[in-house]
């Protein structure tokens, strides 16, 4: 059974060899075993309640229990932007009128914006390409949703998340070769490593100052505004379903999207319910995919399970339960995976 568990210190180096895997674009996943544990210590300060609100965070992985392999990774920043500003560029339009000449005319721009922060931010998701089946990329994002309901009160309001964007054939941006390169004049990739130590100066000291017209760009640097990577698309379509959208802001870097929500718009406040587990091996009927998440903070856990609870009952299986470390009488949060079509 595949479960997606907060991180230990034990899980650097095969975080790391995951890092390995996820390619140019994701800040928050480097290789670099120094960056991965420190990160996991902040997670440990974060449950200790030794960190401030703007070091906090959560990092989770997804792991086969019957063999301990890591094949998934994703986290949670509880407040972004309070430390060093969070940039992303705001989209906005302008009109233009003659009443003279009887012309009008609407024109977007580009204008550097800190305004997510303090939003909670859903950050470095990937799960191994030959793990991407089934419903592991559901249960491995999805597990984020979970968290947040059964720990609303560690949050602020709104929620956030930053989709990688568009690179080229060559691993280039497209949006970065037209539009950053001449503002940072370093490598994008050079850039990226930057962020990802936390050394962001340089992102004030350099960008630029005034609004960018998107009708002066190229094509296909225009092309990449709001659009995702495709292998970022279906992790994408997976929080929209969840209550996310692209408002107005996207990445300063490669013009990725940035969903957003507020965090009680989400269907995980709507839909999930608490109930209390009994473990039998009597056999139930098969239902639609359902998440089942733990209750304690430092041993919180989620799973995917394909029973419904009942009455406020939910059956595990013993090996459900040990993979979940749950007993009889413990409670949980379940929620149906998928929303349910309307007809």
């Amino acid at each position: 059974m595949k479960i997606v568990r907060l991180c230990q210190f034990s899980d650097v180096d095969k975080l790391v060899e995951l890092a390995h895997k996820a390619g140019p674009g994701m800040t928050t996943l480097k290789p670099d075993p120094g960056a991965q544990a420190a990160r996991i210590d902040r997670v440990r300060r974060t449950l200790q309640g030794s960190a401030t609100l703007a070091d906090q965070g959560y990092l989770f992985l997804m792991e086969e229990t019957d063999t301990g392999e890591i094949v998934g990774v994703c986290g949670i920043e509880t407040a972004v932007g309070l430390e060093q500003p969070f940039y992303t560029y705001r989209i906005d339009t302008t009109v233009y009128a003659s009443r003279e000449l009887g012309i009008w005319s609407k024109m977007d721009k580009l204008s550097i914006s800190h305004d997510l922060t303090g939003y909670a931010e859903l950050c470095s998701l990937f799960l191994d390409p030959l793990h991407r089946v089934n419903c592991n990329g559901a249960l491995l994002s999805k597990s984020r949703f979970m968290f947040l309901a059964q720990f609303a009160e560690r949050f602020g309001t709104r929620v956030c998340a930053e989709m990688r964007g568009v690179f080229d054939e060559h691993g280039d941006s497209p949006f970065w070769r037209a539009l950053g390169s001449h503002f940072y004049r370093i490598d994008f990739h050079e850039a990226d490593r930057l962020v990802s130590l936390g050394q962001k100066s340089f992102l004030a000291e350099l960008m630029p100052r005034f609004p960018v017209y998107i009708d002066f760009l190229p094509d296909e640097a225009k092309a990449c505004i709001g659009t995702t990577h495709k292998d970022t698309t279906p992790a994408r379509h997976l929080l929209e379903s969840e209550g996310l959208r692209l408002e107005r802001h996207i990445d300063i870097f490669e013009a990725g999207p940035v969903l957003e929500a507020r965090i009680d718009s989400l269907r995980v406040m709507r839909e999930s319910s608490l109930c209390n587990v009994v473990i039998s091996d009597a056999h139930t009927n098969p239902t639609a995919p359902h998440l089942i998440a733990t209750s304690q903070l430092k041993k919180f856990r989620t799973g995917l399970i394909y029973t419904a609870p009942k009455q406020g009952l939910i059956i595990l299986t013993p090996a459900e339960a040990k993979a979940l470390q749950v007993k009889t009488g413990d409670q949980v949060r379940m929620m149906e995976a998928y929303p349910r079509r309307v007809a």
